[in-house]
């Protein structure tokens, strides 16, 4: 056995910009949309008046970063299936391989590394179907986000035409029936996905560092570099 490591590509740079802007996006998404929903916060101008455009700022914030997503959304959907580099799609198709692979991480993870029986040089099954479970809630997040929108376009019409309302409708009013039937049922479902995503996130986080602490691979640094490194059998 060799101790020498190689590096291996793991993400590209698109991947990582995407990834970075999605990160400070949700930063700034959850600061803003818990003010929209339960103001915590005034800012105080001249005279010790308050600023009446608080919420107007938080609501501004909030749509910048959701069109963010919207856009990064369409870049995934489409690297999913036709990325050059690498096409996640293939890990979460349930084959008698992947599934397989599925439980040998969970079983790596839970006996802290003792057991590894797959190869963890490119992406794995277990941590495919868990970005996908990532992507499902942000689209969710997107739907009854835009449904919260245009909910308050009740004129019928938009800066930018008629048209920008009726298609939102068309897209989103599904998540209406979907979630109990009101417009305030859409709502909190948006608000509870919002923890579920947060709740991703940590583990996200806890996971990549247990990798790096117990595969020795530099996992936490692909983000950054794109890279990792791994022994050379």
């Amino acid at each position: 056995m060799s101790s020498e490591y190689k590096q291996v590509k793991r993400m590209t740079s698109t991947s990582r910009i995407i990834h970075w802007a999605n990160a400070i996006s949700m930063i700034v998404a959850i600061i803003t949309g818990l003010y929209i929903g339960h103001p915590y916060y005034e800012t105080l101008i001249a005279d010790g008046a308050v600023d009446k455009y608080v919420m107007a700022w938080n609501r501004w914030g909030h749509f910048i970063v959701a069109i963010i997503f919207d856009v990064t959304s369409v870049v995934i959907a489409y690297l999913y299936f036709f990325s050059r580099f690498e096409k996640a799609y293939k890990k979460v198709i349930p084959t008698t391989k992947n599934i397989a692979e599925f439980f040998e991480v969970v079983l790596n993870l839970f006996t802290l590394n003792r057991r590894k029986k797959f190869d963890s040089t490119h992406m794995d099954s277990f941590n495919a179907v868990y970005f996908l479970i990532f992507h499902l809630l942000l689209a969710w997040m997107l739907f009854t986000g835009l449904q919260l929108y245009v909910g308050g376009l009740e004129s019928g019409i938009s800066s930018i035409g008629a048209w920008w309302p009726w298609l939102l409708h068309v897209a989103t009013d599904w998540t209406i029936p979907v979630t109990g039937g009101t417009i305030m049922d859409v709502r909190i479902a948006h608000h509870y996905s919002m923890w579920f995503i947060v709740i991703w996130v940590v583990f996200h986080i806890y996971y990549q560092v247990w990798r790096t602490i117990f595969w020795k691979e530099g996992d936490i640094a692909i983000v950054i570099g794109g890279s990792k490194f791994v022994k050379e059998k």
